[in-house]
């Protein structure tokens, strides 16, 4: 195994070699809405062939110091910009000179929830973002209520943006291969991207839901100090994975309601 792949390995990403794959993905960001995208993990730049094509202005964030240094010599392009940096530490109220991005990649797995958060985080900046993940969690990115794999993830992702599974990546394409299958995923932000309740609120309820997934929301939401009244509703009787996303956001009203009447 050589250094580079090796330090790769180390930081939970694979290389992606299959060419065919990158286009792909590349061409999985439609780009209507803004003409500035973030590249997160580029590794030796197989994706980003791709995207310096399209009349976009990139910036690649690498932390491994050996990929940005291939980057550096194999891709002078005026519209690409290398950065070594981590992504999850990174202010990205810096990039792009404060207008919105798209962001693409082959996300590391062992980091790809975190990078899925704090995207969430800088939501008015982002209007779209498309990627590979581990299947599982690309699928339950974009899961719907009803089954086992709807979760936190669907839930806070798809309170503010539009979620869809692309396509299926197989182990073979990438160097050294997972041992599991990838998924590429697409998601549009909402027009409305502001939800109408406690946003604070609404993180801490969805996460303590499911953080008990198995018993009735009337038990798994008790530390939130629920009147006796409120828990009577209907709603508090259904499991966290029964409730669509607008149903948490009115379960979310409800609480936030119920804590100014008892404080009244």
């Amino acid at each position: 195994m050589n250094n580079s792949v090796r330090a790769k390995k180390h930081l939970g990403q694979h290389f992606l070699h299959d060419e065919g794959i990158a286009e792909k993905i590349s061409n999985t960001l439609s780009l209507s809405s803004c003409t500035n995208v973030l590249e997160i993990g580029p590794g030796m730049g197989v994706l980003t062939k791709y995207l310096i094509e399209k009349p976009v202005k990139i910036i690649a964030m690498e932390l491994d110091n050996e990929s940005v240094s291939y980057l550096d010599k194999h891709y002078p392009q005026e519209n690409l910009s290398i950065l070594e940096a981590d992504f999850l530490k990174y202010n990205l109220s810096t990039l792009f000179e404060g207008e919105e991005f798209a962001i693409t990649g082959n996300f590391p797995y062992n980091i790809s929830t975190q990078i899925v958060f704090k995207m969430l985080e800088h939501r008015d900046r982002i209007p779209e973002f498309t990627g590979m993940f581990q299947k599982e969690v690309a699928e339950r990115i974009c899961e719907k209520e009803g089954t086992k794999r709807y979760g936190i993830l669907s839930v806070l992702v798809q309170a503010f943006y539009d979620a869809e599974y692309l396509f299926t990546v197989k182990p073979g394409v990438f160097n050294p291969p997972p041992k599991v299958d990838s998924g590429v995923l697409r998601l549009r932000r909402k027009k409305e991207f502001n939800i109408p309740c406690d946003e604070k609120l609404f993180f801490k309820v969805v996460k303590i839901a499911f953080q008990q997934r198995r018993k009735t929301l009337r038990n798994s939401l008790k530390s939130l100090n629920l009147s006796q009244k409120l828990k009577e509703d209907t709603i508090f009787g259904l499991r966290p994975e029964q409730l669509s996303v607008t149903e948490f956001i009115m379960l979310t009203k409800k609480i936030e309601e119920d804590a100014i009447s008892a404080n009244n």
